[in-house]
């Protein structure tokens, strides 16, 4: 071979067709031979010391365009796992996983805890046993304080529930002394007539006296209330009690005892003996039940004050 750089032969020539980017080359093998004879029977441009009926070197075969690569374990395994197909079964045993799963851990837990206090010396066993010890001492203190606490409120509570009681009792007794609550009970009923109008105010003043001696609770005549306090003046059709004048028959409703209020009337030389005898009339009957609702105003005193604090 010559070292002419033009030779064709040397596989250095540009214009080598090895070397020349020939776009058909990259072509399938079947196209390159049918090309290859055409390029055998064009001329060839060499210089002048090339032979001009020299044969055409063979166009090289070039590889084709590689097969494509089998996919590899991990996108086939991505595949069969995106997008996922869950069925009821495999929710099933996820969800039992799940249980176990936290009832494990939550053993695990427990465990460790209590392997903490294996773990301990006896030294610090017995002082957290001293200080439970003590907590649960301060805890019965104060259960017991609580409870002392509880029974005295109790206790105050009944004792303040007990003096309301007493004081509303005592204020009924009072107001039906005083005239300003009504009252029922047993008793009598002392009716007194005067036809010839010869009942003076002291006859019926004696009469009351007598019924307050015989244990009478609450006394009205003729619709007005009889207290400590009350007064009676005139005589005949001129009879005021209190003020308010009343009118024959007295009509006397006295709440107390029966068996005590009518001996008393009717004892010798009483009080029906001396109405007889200035020829007025004087009936008693007994009741078990006697109504008085005559009530007097409240009045409050001007100068006297309960001493009691």
């Amino acid at each position: 071979m010559s070292d002419n750089p033009k030779n064709p032969e040397n596989p250095e020539n540009p214009e080598n067709p090895e070397n020349s980017e020939n776009p058909d080359s990259r072509k399938p093998e079947s196209s390159e031979a049918s090309k290859s004879s055409e390029g055998a029977k064009a001329p060839s441009v060499t210089s002048g010391t090339q032979r001009e009926d020299a044969p055409a070197p063979a166009a090289p075969v070039m590889p084709g365009p590689a097969p494509a690569a089998e996919p590899s374990g991990r996108r086939r395994l991505v595949a069969a796992l995106w997008p996922p197909r869950v069925t009821r079964a495999q929710l099933i045993v996820a969800l039992l996983l799940f249980v176990l799963g936290l009832g494990l851990a939550i053993q695990v837990s427990s465990t460790s805890d209590n392997s903490a206090l294996r773990g301990a010396r006896q030294e610090d066993l017995v002082r957290i046993l001293d200080e439970l010890d003590d907590r649960t001492q301060r805890l019965e203190d104060e259960k017991a304080r609580l409870e002392k606490q509880r029974t005295e409120l109790e206790s105050s509570s009944d004792q303040a529930e007990e003096a309301r009681k007493q004081t509303q009792e005592k204020e009924q007794q009072l107001g039906i002394l005083a005239g300003t609550v009504a009252a029922e009970g047993p008793g009598i009923t002392l009716t007194v007539g005067d036809p010839t109008g010869a009942v003076e105010s002291d006859m019926l003043l004696d009469a009351i006296q007598e019924l307050r001696a015989a244990g009478a609770e609450a006394i009205q005549v003729n619709g007005v209330r009889v207290v400590a306090d009350s007064y009676f003046t005139g005589s005949g059709d001129d009879m005021r009690i209190d003020g308010t004048k009343v009118a024959p028959p007295y009509v006397f409703k006295v709440i107390g005892k029966p068996e005590d209020l009518e001996p008393a009337l009717n004892i010798p030389g009483g009080v029906v003996q001396t109405l007889e005898k200035e020829q007025a009339t004087a009936t008693v009957e007994r009741s078990a039940k006697i109504v008085v609702d005559a009530l007097r105003p409240a009045k409050r005193p001007d100068y006297a004050q309960s001493s009691s604090q």
